[in-house]
């Protein structure tokens, strides 16, 4: 109860503050530059009060973004240069370490597996279902279903999943599921998420399963956004079918699936919570965002090695983002 009072507060206090804010600043602007008259100083007025009313409303979520987001990148990348401390220069030592080390060269293999395999299964998988659910009554409430894990955390999707694989000795009750329908089919249980590379793609599936959600939800609105002129040209020409899905709706819609696609992707480069909950990196599963967190944050901290990671995933990130944005431009144009 106190945490629910105390996010109740919280949310009170700041949407109160953001509003005392807005008021305040627009009144203060307008007796500093006031413009109620036709004179030419009050034209004058009210241009200038025009250039600075946008900025008085973008500058306080401007200086959280450069606070929580500009100044930590800059920072990480000079940190990069530094011993465990972050206070003696050792230039490239860090980086010559990481394409050295055996766990960071696991890890991006580990993160090229998921890389393969979550965008394409989810957005595959979301296409699929978009397009079946579109031709069924009850197609809303299967979406609905289907689209309900992206309201899940990611922790929470992991503890739900932990259920799933949970392995208990042999004469043991299986409680997990997958172990259950395994023991009942006559063989024997299995510590899957245990078992090398292998189970990278058992921890893959949670991810999938959330993300599918949503590459159905966008996907399914672009496919009803092709014209229904080309489908029945298409029909009048003789498609049928999968004829139609594949050749006439994915041709039209491909830039919304890669921008999908992208999405995606930039997720799972930053994937972390579903790998801590599950295995903490054991058996092999470490990705360089797991890496990253325990050489900053475990063992005493290596500031220096930590931020060296974390610019190695912020540079694999940056040309899928400028890539994923221009798409998007083009797509307004």
């Amino acid at each position: 109860m106190q945490q629910l009072l105390g996010a109740l507060v919280a949310i009170v206090l700041g949407v109160g503050a953001c509003a005392l804010y807005y008021f305040a600043a627009n009144t203060i602007l307008d007796l500093i530059f006031p413009f109620r008259d036709a004179s030419p100083r009050a034209v004058r007025n009210q241009k200038i009060s025009s250039v600075i009313r946008p900025w008085l409303f973008l500058g306080p979520a401007l200086l959280v973004l450069g606070v929580y987001l500009v100044y930590p990148v800059f920072d990480s990348i000079r940190l990069s240069f530094y011993d465990r401390s972050g206070e003696e220069f050792v230039g490239l030592s860090n980086y010559v370490w990481a394409f050295g080390d055996t766990s960071f060269r696991s890890s991006i293999f580990n993160n090229l597996l998921w890389l393969i395999v979550v965008p394409a299964l989810s957005t595959g998988f979301g296409l699929l279902i978009a397009y079946l659910t579109d031709r069924i009554w009850w197609g809303n409430i299967a979406k609905s279903l289907i689209f309900m894990p992206m309201a899940i955390s990611f922790i929470g999707a992991s503890v739900i999943w932990k259920f799933i694989y949970d392995y208990r000795s042999e004469g043991s009750t299986q409680i997990g599921l997958l172990n259950a329908i395994v023991e009942g089919l006559g063989f024997a249980p299995e510590a899957w998420i245990t078992i090398p590379f292998w189970n990278n793609f058992f921890l893959m599936i949670i991810l999938v399963w959330i993300q599918t959600g949503f590459a159905m939800v966008i996907l399914s609105a672009a496919l009803r956004g092709v014209p229904d002129e080309t489908i029945e040209a298409a029909i009048i020409d003789g498609a049928r079918g999968w004829q139609l899905f594949f050749y006439i709706m994915i041709p039209q819609i491909w830039g919304t699936i890669a921008v999908v696609w992208t999405t995606i992707t930039i997720l799972v480069l930053k994937v972390f919570d579903i790998v801590l909950a599950m295995t903490n990196g054991q058996w092999d599963t470490q990705v360089l965002a797991n890496l990253m967190f325990d050489w900053m944050f475990r063992g005493g901290g290596d500031f220096g090695r930590g931020a060296t990671i974390a610019v190695v995933i912020m540079i694999a990130v940056i040309p899928i983002m400028i890539w994923n944005i221009r798409r998007m431009n083009a797509e307004e144009r």
